[in-house]
C-alpha cells in the first residue's frame, strides 16, 4: 500500500491497522510527512509541519503503547491541527505573524486527541483569527483547493481541510464561529460538523469567539468524525458553555439507523439578497429524493429565518479583539484585522454580553423549524468555491460582502449554538464538490450523524481522491 492509499483511508481505518498490527504507527507517521513534503508545495495547507524527530518520536511511543497491550481509539493516526489552538511547543499564531512564542503545552482538545493515540504532524493555515471563509493571509499565503488548485479551500479552517482532502493526515482539527468547518468541509468534499455549542472544551480559553464558535475535526468519513467527537467531548471544567451530555456515543450513532425522520428541507438562504447556485438547488433536491428514498418523511419547507446580524457580529467584533489582544506584535496584525478592530470599538463588552443574549432569544424563533421536523436540509453554500485570492485589494467592508453567499446557510446555526454538518453530495460541472448541509435540534448531534452515515452508505463518497501530482 504506498503513501497515498494508506493515508487517504482515514482515522478509523488507520487506528484500526496500527492496533492490529498491519502498519506501525511509526510508518503512518513516516507516510503524512513524505506525502506533505511532496504535495504541500500545491496546497499550503501547513503553517508549520513539526520536527521530523519529534513526530517520529511521538510515533515510537504509540507503538510501544501497543506492545504494551494499550488500546487507545486513534493509536497512530496522523493528525494536523488549525493554527488558533495551541499545540506545545509550537506558536499559535492565529493565521498571521503576531506571535513568536511557542505554547507551553497543548489545549484541551489537542491533549485529548494525544490521549488517544493521535500523532500531531502539523499546525494548518488559517485567515487571521479566522475571519474569512476564505483562507488568505498576509503572512501565509493562500491555501488551494485539492480538487482545483486555482480555487479556495473556503474558510476559516481552510488548511485543515486541504490537508485531509489531498491525504496528508488522517484527520484534522478546525473551528466552526460562522461556519468554519462545514463551508471548507463543502468546498473541499469532506464531511465536517459542527457539534453542539459547549460540546468540545476550549479551554485554556472560556469560549471561542463568546457563544459562536465550537472546535470540531474535518474527516473523510461521517464514522472518523464520530470516532473523534467520541474523544473530544465532554467539559473540561473551564468552559464557559457545556453542552448536555449525548444519549449515545457518537460511534454507536454513526452505526445505528435512524429509523423514519421527519426531515424538512429549503433552498431559502438565511441571508436575504443571496441567490443559490442551480447547482447547490439541484443537489439539495437529490438529496431530498434519496432521504423519501430511504423512507423518511421528507417535505420543503420555507423558514421564516430571522435576521441573525445584531447577534452575530458584535459576537464576532469581541471575539477577534479578545484574540488581538492576546499577540506579542500588534503591529504586526493584517490592515483588514485593524479595521476589525476599529469596529469593535463601536461594541464594547457589555454590548458583547447582550449579543449572546439576543442570541438566546433569537435561537427560540429559529428553531420553530423543528416544531415538525427532525432534521433541517439545506445547502452548504450558496456560490461556487471562488478562484484563489478572493480576499486580494480588500478592505474590511469588501471582505464582508464577498464572504455573504459563503455564510448564507452556516452562520445562523452558530448563533442559534446548534448541530450542523455538511455532507457531501457529489461534484459540480467544474469538478468541484458540492454539498448539503443538515442541521438538528440542539444537543443532537447522535440523530445528524446517523442520518449523515445513512446518506454516505447510499452514495459512498470516501473513495474519490482528487487529482493531485
Amino acid at each position: 500500500m504506498d503513501d497515498g492509499e494508506l493515508l487517504f483511508l482515514g482515522a478509523a481505518r488507520q487506528a484500526e491497522l496500527v492496533r492490529t498490527g498491519k502498519v506501525t504507527a511509526r510508518g503512518l507517521a513516516e507516510a503524512s510527512l513524505r506525502r506533505i513534503g511532496a504535495l504541500d508545495r500545491h496546497l499550503g495547507a501547513f503553517r508549520v509541519v513539526r520536527a521530523r524527530e519529534a513526530v517520529l518520536a511521538e510515533a515510537d511511543a504509540r507503538d510501544a503503547a501497543r506492545a504494551a497491550g494499550t488500546d487507545l481509539p486513534l493509536l497512530g493516526v496522523p493528525v494536523a491541527v488549525k493554527d488558533e489552538l495551541d499545540v506545545a511547543g509550537e506558536v499559535t499564531g492565529f493565521g498571521g505573524a503576531a506571535n513568536h512564542t511557542p505554547a507551553a503545552r497543548d489545549g484541551e482538545a489537542v491533549r485529548r486527541l494525544r490521549a488517544a493515540g493521535a500523532v500531531v504532524v502539523g499546525k494548518t493555515v488559517m485567515p487571521e483569527f479566522g475571519q474569512w471563509p476564505f483562507t488568505e493571509s498576509a503572512a501565509h499565503g493562500s491555501a488551494r483547493n485539492p480538487w482545483d488548485t486555482s480555487r479556495t479551500t473556503g474558510g476559516s479552517s481552510g488548511g485543515s481541510a486541504a490537508a485531509v482532502a489531498a491525504g496528508l493526515v488522517g484527520a484534522a482539527l478546525g473551528g466552526d464561529g460562522g461556519g468554519s468547518i462545514r463551508i471548507p468541509a463543502a468546498c473541499c468534499g469532506l464531511f465536517g460538523l459542527k457539534p453542539q455549542r459547549g460540546r468540545v472544551p476550549t479551554a485554556p480559553q472560556p469560549h471561542l469567539w463568546y457563544a459562536l464558535g465550537t472546535i470540531g475535526p474535518l474527516t473523510r468519513t461521517v464514522l472518523d468524525s464520530a470516532l473523534l467527537y467520541d474523544v473530544l467531548s465532554g467539559p473540561s471544567g473551564s468552559d464557559r458553555w457545556a453542552a448536555r451530555p449525548a444519549a449515545t456515543g457518537f460511534v454507536r450513532a454513526a452505526s445505528t439507523a435512524p429509523g423514519r425522520l421527519r426531515i424538512a428541507w429549503s433552498a431559502r438562504p438565511a441571508v436575504p439578497g443571496v441567490r443559490p447556485h442551480p447547482e447547490h438547488v439541484a443537489a439539495l433536491r437529490r438529496t431530498a429524493g434519496l432521504l423519501s428514498e430511504l423512507g423518511h418523511d421528507v417535505r420543503e419547507v420555507s423558514p421564516r429565518y430571522p435576521d441573525a446580524t445584531a447577534a452575530f457580529l458584535p459576537q464576532f467584533c469581541g471575539g477577534v479583539r479578545a484574540e488581538a489582544a492576546t499577540v506579542e506584535r500588534p503591529d504586526l496584525l493584517e490592515r483588514r484585522t485593524r479595521q476589525t478592530l476599529r469596529l469593535a470599538r463601536l461594541a464594547p463588552e457589555a454590548a458583547v454580553e447582550r449579543a449572546v443574549r439576543a442570541g438566546e432569544r433569537l435561537a427560540v424563533r429559529a428553531e420553530r423549524v423543528f416544531a415538525g421536523a427532525d432534521l433541517l436540509l439545506t445547502p452548504t453554500l450558496a456560490h461556487r468555491p471562488r478562484r484563489v485570492g478572493a480576499l486580494d485589494g480588500v478592505g474590511l467592508a469588501g471582505a464582508l460582502l464577498r464572504s455573504r453567499p459563503m455564510i448564507a446557510y452556516t452562520a445562523l446555526w452558530n448563533v442559534t449554538g446548534q448541530p450542523a454538518a455538511s455532507v457531501p453530495a457529489g461534484f459540480g460541472t467544474d469538478g468541484l464538490p458540492v454539498a448539503v448541509q443538515l442541521v438538528a435540534r440542539p444537543h443532537e448531534e447522535t440523530t445528524l450523524l446517523s442520518v449523515a452515515a445513512q446518506l454516505e452508505s447510499a452514495r459512498p463518497w470516501a473513495h474519490r481522491v482528487p487529482p493531485l501530482p
